[in-house]
């Protein structure tokens, strides 16, 4: 603490304790994020800390996880506003803003996925611009962030899909690479046979052909009837079509 800065505290709160042991603690708080050579209490930090709310908030218990899960359940139901105000927060408590921004991207896979495969593109940008900038002006990135993916439409399709294949792997016995899939490239391949009777998909009209790939019938990956991953859908249903004509 600066010279001068205790004496201010002590003046200005004119004997209210609960309004001193608050405002240090907001000053104390609005340096955290700050290099530590660079976390001294001025006169400055300490008159906006009197301005400031203390919000309760401890990044190792409860309300760090309660407040992250709020958040991510606000995407999860459209809500940006619930989504930002979470979001505000963290930031205010002094959350760093990496966890924040690891959050984002996570929820964008899980919860969106190819329903807008934008949706990771932009979390991982804005996680990558958190880093760069920091904060205060990151808190404009998260938003960003935070609201469109709050916004963009919902699948977790593929969050599904790759638990269930898991969960085989783990539970029932592992196939083995049908032949005319195994690489030919390494010594012996070929006189094996590996990689014989493989079909060249781009060498068809439609870029597609009949084919095993797995060697037992299986669907992991059932994309819903929103945003693009309704496309997606359309595209396999017109493949299966093909296959069945």
């Amino acid at each position: 603490m600066e010279a001068g800065a205790l004496e201010f505290l002590a003046k200005t709160v004119d004997g209210d304790a609960r309004r001193a042991l608050n405002a240090l603690e907001s000053a104390v708080l609005s340096l955290k994020n700050l290099p530590k050579q660079q976390r001294r209490l001025s006169v400055q930090v300490i008159e906006e800390s009197l301005q400031r709310k203390v919000i309760r908030y401890d990044n190792h218990g409860d309300e760090h996880y309660d407040a992250a899960s709020a958040m991510i359940k606000s995407i999860r139901g459209s809500d940006p506003d619930a989504a930002v105000y979470w979001l505000a927060r963290m930031l205010e408590a002094g959350e760093s803003p990496r966890f924040i921004a690891r959050r984002l991207m996570i929820s964008a896979a899980e919860d969106i996925g190819n329903a807008d495969p934008r949706a990771i593109t932009l979390a991982t940008s804005a996680a990558q611009a958190t880093e760069m900038i920091g904060m205060p002006e990151c808190r404009i990135i998260l938003s960003q962030a935070a609201t469109y993916l709050a916004c963009a439409p919902k699948s977790n399709a593929s969050y599904i899909a790759i638990d269930e294949a898991i969960h085989d792997l783990q539970h029932e016995p592992l196939l083995p690479v049908p032949k005319h899939l195994k690489d030919r490239h390494y010594a012996g391949a070929k006189r094996m046979g590996h990689g014989e009777g493989y079909q060249y998909p781009h060498d068809t009209e439609k870029g597609w052909l009949d084919q095993e790939y797995l060697g037992i019938e299986k669907e992991y990956y059932r994309p819903v009837n929103r945003g693009y991953e309704a496309q997606m859908a359309q595209y396999l249903h017109r493949l299966k079509n093909d296959e069945s004509g």
